[in-house]
């Protein structure tokens, strides 16, 4: 089953691709490396899910928008390098602003680890990073980078 038929199944399609948002490139390959810019919960270039976690959003509302930042990396991947040619998601790097008290960011960065592993199967085990920070550009809750091995 391809990509596109196990998206579907799960009820979601990918976006079109965000463009970067500044002097960089969203796919950079070196060697058999592809890192992948930071990706925000765009959809068809509409912004969404602002704000802090534990306060304008919930941690149900987290997982959406992480899974969102997945959708937007699997849609770099589909325009510039192809699903063909990805042997496996290495790592990522998960990034949230949230209350200073707010303690669920786990659950919420489950998003993208639930959707790279139901979408890629074997190919989207990986390890992962979450770093919490004071504020992410136009005050998204959540983003994501992330690094694939390709051939």
């Amino acid at each position: 089953m391809n990509i596109h038929e196990k998206l579907a199944e799960l009820g979601l399609q990918l976006p079109e691709p965000p463009k970067p948002g500044g002097n960089y490139v969203s796919v950079n390959i070196r060697g058999e490396i592809a890192y992948l810019a930071i990706q925000f919960p765009f959809k068809n270039g509409e912004v969404l899910y602002r704000g802090k976690l534990g306060s304008e959003i919930s941690t149900e509302e987290g997982y959406k928008a992480m899974q969102l930042c997945a959708l937007n990396v699997l849609a770099q991947i589909n325009q510039y390098i192809g699903f063909d040619k990805v042997l496996g998601l290495n790592h990522f790097d998960a990034y949230y602003q949230a209350e200073t008290d707010f303690d669920q960011a786990p659950a919420v960065v489950n998003g993208a680890s639930d959707l790279f592993v139901q979408v890629l199967g074997d190919k989207g085990t990986h390890s992962r990073a979450i770093f919490g920070v004071a504020k992410l550009s136009r005050n998204f809750c959540v983003g994501l980078t992330a690094t694939f091995t390709v051939i």
